[in-house]
């Protein structure tokens, strides 16, 4: 196995002095090198074939014994010097300090094709930033990282990607509920690939340093690899470079909302500076419609990162990413204008995702009253949010009647479509269907249309909880499967039509499948 490995982050930027990766407090470095943890038995379980291709990897390259090696923390690659990058963060609106890769070793950057692709393996041991803990992950986090990530990006969801899911073979004792029930589970580690981890924190630790040396020098690094479009200098560089991260954060945000994904860790030290879906910990898609879900065991008293705050959120973050590079513009109005921007093109782009999901192409001023009023409906009873906009589809020129049919698979108790709520459908259904009068397109056209935008199917937890389930006994059929239908989310799939259902009662309050905390 042979791969172009280049090391721009840890060539240019300065590194911690002290070569243990005994947990500490770093100051003045960029990352720190470290050693990834023997494993005592690896095992491949899945890989991804198209991001085996995308660093130049063979199928052969994939089965041999340098890939097992290197992608469990056990082979260090010629010429390479694995790091964990140091960085700050603001958790749950809060300043936490020092955080950095607490259980992620990077391990260097991979350019193939022009493409440049950092690799990480999570869950290879510890760093000076694990603080207390043992910078390993266990089986069930690593396949819903594993899935997610991949899924993601075939949703059309900015996002970093996997390349393998890997046991270790060794066993991690872990606190699912942070109840006090300590148990052993399996150990594994997922590949993980972007162009950059670069995150907010990265800058905001030295910011709160007072380290402007190191802030200019991050800055300009980052710029100068990932903002090459950035042409001017000085402040108006620094004024451009939070202009394109913040538009960036703006696109990422209104794709989870469109595909109802909740992120549930939306901490500044999970915010990547390229605009990518980062940290897939206690995610969740919406199953009820509910603006207010959050997956979050942590959460679930204040709801920080419920569904419909994220957009807000991601503001939150961007302003504080704004404070950290302050220094370095001096200027509060330029960065104050961008934040202010935000908000307004978000209205913007929401009502135009929202026209798109609803197949409502001509414009027509009303149709904010049309969309508010349907997300007024969709929280009259339990509604499915995936299944409701996918059939949403099939409604050509029928009465309300039969529309209301065509909808009434996404309802998860059809018998409480009575009285005023089924008045409440039947008005806006009657709305939607005189709005749907004005467009030029066929009914069909339509269809396809809003088929490209509302996937029908998603990682719903209850999935990869059944794929964990059965690869807690060994049996890795079922995240194949998972893995091959996650990939043409938007595809009618007729052989896999049974993961286009609602989440069944079973998993209404199972661990893993309703809420779930931040252990891995």
């Amino acid at each position: 196995m042979k791969l172009n490995i280049q090391n721009t982050f840890s060539n240019e930027l300065q590194a911690d002095a002290n070569l243990t990766n005994v947990p500490r407090q770093v100051r003045g470095a960029f990352f720190s090198y470290v050693t990834p943890k023997s494993t005592a038995n690896p095992k491949l379980i899945h890989y991804s074939k198209t991001m085996a291709q995308a660093i130049g990897v063979s199928e052969d390259g994939v089965s041999s014994d340098a890939f097992l090696k290197v992608f469990t923390g056990n082979k260090v690659l010629p010429n390479t010097e694995p790091y964990a990058m140091c960085y700050g963060g603001h958790q749950f609106g809060n300043w936490a300090g020092q955080l950095g890769d607490g259980r992620a070793i990077n391990l260097g950057e991979v350019v193939h094709n022009n493409n440049r692709w950092t690799l990480q393996l999570k869950g290879a041991g510890a760093t000076p930033y694990s603080r207390s803990a043992d910078g390993l992950a266990v089986l069930r986090s690593s396949i819903r990282e594993y899935l997610c990530s991949e899924a993601m990006h075939y949703l059309g969801v900015p996002t970093t990607r996997a390349l393998s899911l890997c046991l270790t073979g060794d066993e991690v004792l872990r606190d699912v509920l942070y109840n006090g029930n300590q148990a052993y589970e399996k150990g594994a580690i997922v590949t993980r690939l972007a162009p950059s981890f670069i995150r907010f924190g990265n800058f905001e630790i030295f910011a709160a340093n007072n380290d402007l040396k190191n802030l200019k020098k991050l800055a300009d690094y980052t710029i100068k690899h990932f903002y090459p479009n950035i042409k001017t200098t000085g402040k108006d560089a620094y004024i451009e470079f939070f202009k394109q991260i913040t538009t960036s954060s703006l696109d990422m945000v209104i794709h989870w909302q469109r595909v109802g994904f909740v992120h549930g860790v939306m901490n500044t030290d999970n915010m990547s500076i390229l605009g990518l879906t980062i940290d897939y910990g206690p995610y969740g898609w919406l199953e009820d419609y509910d603006p207010g879900w959050t997956p979050n065991t942590t959460d679930r008293q204040h709801k920080r990162y419920r569904y419909g705050n994220q957009p807000k959120v991601v503001q939150w973050n961007l302003f504080k990413l704004a404070n950290a590079l302050f220094p370095l513009i001096e200027d509060a109005a330029p960065l104050e204008a961008i934040l202010e921007s935000y908000a307004a093109n978000f209205e913007v782009q929401k009502l135009e995702m929202m026209r798109l999901k609803l197949g409502l192409y001509e414009l027509d001023q009303d149709d904010v009253i049309l969309i508010e009023q349907l997300e007024e409906a969709l929280q009259l009873t339990e509604t499915d949010m995936t299944i409701f906009f996918r059939n949403l589809a099939n409604i050509s020129n029928q009465n309300p009647n039969q529309a209301l049919e065509e909808i009434k698979e996404a309802f998860y108790k059809p018998e409480e479509l009575k009285g005023a709520i089924t008045e409440k459908w039947s008005q806006w259904m009657n709305a939607y269907l005189e709005r749907l009068e004005k467009e030029i397109i066929s009914a069909e056209e339509r269809k396809q249309k809003m088929n490209a935008v509302n996937p029908k199917y998603v990682l719903r937890n209850y999935m990869a909880q059944l794929a964990i389930d059965d690869a807690e006994k060994g049996d890795y059929q079922l995240i194949d499967e998972l893995f091959r239908v996650l990939k043409k989310p938007y595809e009618a799939q007729p052989e896999h039509q049974k993961w286009f259902a609602k989440r069944p009662d079973w998993a209404r309050h199972k661990v893993g499948c309703s809420m779930l905390s931040c252990s891995s």
